[in-house]
């Protein structure tokens, strides 16, 4: 599984990166909006693979924990990944305008610390969500304890991403 969860996340980076070549490289536009179009699709293929592995009688363990995490993250930081890729392509290979730096002081700063943070909490949630769906998919509770071992410590990272990012509300930086 570890495997899958591994070839994913180079299809991933292979997708994109072949999409942003044949964008500003190659100026095939149908055909990078085709790769561009996929790369979400590479997190249906971990899904799939995740739970067909599990309705097949696997061994629930870490692993399928991770590929719900891997999913999440995907979901909720997945666009905003592919645009600093694309700035970044853009400006080294097309000419395009400097990235943008995101604030570094001030309210700026502590208000994007905290959707930074409410994109945390929403890759949180989806990958909760995806443990309790392949949970339901394989029927018994007992098996897939071991799934869940992946929220525990996540639930602390999630906890202490919360006390930095707001504690920039109360004091900025200057």
């Amino acid at each position: 599984m570890i495997a899958v969860i591994i070839a994913c996340e180079i299809g991933f980076w292979v997708l994109l990166g072949a999409g942003l070549v044949a964008r500003y490289l190659l100026r095939a536009r149908a055909l990078s909006t085709a790769l561009l179009v996929s790369v979400p699709l590479v997190d249906v293929v971990l899904l799939a693979v995740t739970a067909i592995d599990l309705r097949r009688g696997g061994e629930a363990g870490i692993a399928h924990g991770l590929a719900a995490v891997y999913i999440g993250v995907s979901l909720a930081f997945g666009h905003q990944l592919v645009d600093w890729a694309d700035q970044r392509f853009a400006h080294r290979f097309a000419g395009g305008p400097a990235p943008v730096r995101p604030p570094r002081t001030g309210r700026a700063h502590a208000a994007r610390e905290r959707r930074q943070w409410l994109r945390h909490l929403l890759a949180f949630a989806v990958a909760a969500t995806v443990l309790a769906v392949l949970t339901l998919i394989v029927g018994d509770l007992g098996r897939t304890v071991p799934l869940w071992a992946v929220m525990a410590p996540w639930s602390i990272a999630l906890v202490i991403d919360f006390i930095v990012a707001f504690s920039y509300t109360l004091s900025p930086r200057s």
